[in-house]
C-alpha cells in the first residue's frame, strides 16, 4: 500500500486504515445477517452480558434508540432475538438471544475468524495474538476511573455515583 510520507507512524491514520479494511471485509461477510455488522454486535453483546434492556443495549453499543428499535425488529423477525418483559419492570423489554440466534452467532464468529486470519496474514501468529490482546485491553479499559484520578490530581470535585455525595 502506498501512503503519504510519514503517515505510517501516525496512530490515527494507521488505526483508521485497519478499521476501514476490517469494516469492508465484515460488511461483505455479514451481509446475510439482519443489520450486518451492527446485527452481529447486538448478538455478541446480548450473549456476553446476558439479557438487558433495549435502551441499555443501545447505550452500550453507542447506537441511537430508534436505530436499535429497527435493528431489533429485523433480528426478531429473523428469529434471532426475543424481546421479553423485564420481571422487575414490565414496561422494559429485555433482549434475549434465541437458540437460532446462538447458532447464527456461532456461525458468524467462525466466518469472522477466517476473515481475521486474512486481515492479520502480514503478522506472525504471535504478533496477531499480541495485537488481539492489546486491542482487547484498550476496548475494555474503563475511562471513568482515569477521569476520576485525573480530576483528583488537579484537585477538582468528582461526581459521586447516583445517590452518593460529591467529594472535593
Amino acid at each position: 500500500m502506498t501512503t503519504p510520507e510519514n503517515v505510517e507512524t501516525d496512530f490515527g491514520w494507521t488505526l483508521f486504515a485497519v478499521v476501514r479494511r476490517y469494516r469492508h471485509l465484515t460488511d461483505e461477510l455479514l451481509a446475510d445477517l439482519p443489520g450486518g455488522p451492527r446485527g452481529y454486535q447486538v448478538l455478541m453483546a446480548s450473549q456476553q452480558a446476558g439479557p438487558r434492556s433495549q435502551l441499555a443495549l443501545a447505550q452500550y453499543l453507542g447506537l441511537d434508540r430508534t436505530v436499535m428499535t429497527y435493528l431489533l425488529d429485523d433480528l426478531e423477525s429473523a428469529g434471532l432475538v426475543a424481546r421479553r418483559p423485564d420481571p422487575a419492570d414490565r414496561r422494559v423489554r429485555r433482549v434475549e438471544l434465541t437458540e437460532e440466534g446462538l447458532a447464527v452467532l456461532a456461525d458468524a464468529r467462525h466466518r469472522l475468524r477466517g476473515m481475521e486470519a486474512t486481515l492479520l496474514a502480514p503478522l506472525t501468529p504471535r504478533q496477531g495474538e499480541t495485537l488481539r490482546t492489546l486491542l482487547h485491553q484498550l476496548a475494555t479499559h474503563d475511562d471513568s476511573a482515569d477521569s476520576a484520578d485525573e480530576a483528583e490530581r488537579r484537585d477538582e470535585p468528582v461526581a459521586a455515583p447516583r445517590g452518593g455525595r460529591r467529594r472535593s
